[in-house]
């Protein structure tokens, strides 16, 4: 952990920084604020380009996770064959086109076939591959083939429902707009009877 401390009197503690990409991304950022017409040396920006390199990096840690080691951290043999479902997970990602935010929610269910994963871990693939500059489409395909390729189940289900700021507050401004991606394997293919339950489970019709 690292501590840095703060002209206002306290300490702040977060995860470990990379002290030159910092460095270098908050020069970076200096130069794009001064480019919108800026004065970076007034009082409220001196700190502005270090803050959003590190809220960058923050935003965009997906790239230092393994998501399928953390599947595979807690992979347990079980008889279970029945529907597993974690559904209602946050989830916040930038989208690669503009660098917004979008964010939302998503369900990720599977069918085992002689495994299992901790529950939290289903919740920290979502974060793996939302941390990181994407399109909602491949988000949705990169969790079910993660779960899909670890777990080998019988089937896989993801639903993403997101709002998406580069359409809200730029080009056509629908703030009530949301966008919904789904991608399945298996029995949630095959079995129109079993995608509907995971439909029902997660409230759409």
């Amino acid at each position: 952990m690292q501590i840095f401390s703060d002209s206002e009197g306290y300490e702040k503690i977060q995860g470990p920084e990379n002290v030159e990409k910092t460095k270098k991304l908050s020069d970076l950022y200096r130069q794009i604020i001064e480019l919108l017409g800026e004065d970076t040396d007034r009082e409220g920006l001196l700190k502005t380009p270090k803050r959003v390199s590190r809220t960058m990096q923050f935003l965009t840690q997906g790239y230092e996770i393994d998501p399928t080691a953390v599947l595979n951290s807690a992979k347990f043999k079980e008889d279970y064959k029945q529907m597993v479902l974690v559904k209602d997970i946050e989830m916040y990602s930038l989208c690669e086109h503009h660098i917004l935010p979008f964010y939302g929610k998503a369900h990720v269910a599977y069918i085992p076939n002689g495994f299992i994963t901790g529950l939290s871990k289903i919740a920290r693939v979502v974060d793996a591959f939302s941390r990181r500059l994407q399109v909602q489409e491949r988000l949705t395909l990169e969790i079910r083939d993660c779960i899909n390729d670890a777990l080998k189940p019988l089937g896989v289900a993801v639903v993403v429902e997101a709002a998406h700021m580069c359409m809200q507050i730029r080009g056509v401004q629908k703030q009530n707009s949301t966008t919904v991606t789904s991608a399945f394997t298996g029995a949630f293919l095959k079995d129109h009877r079993t995608r509907e339950e995971f439909f029902h489970l997660i409230g759409i019709k």
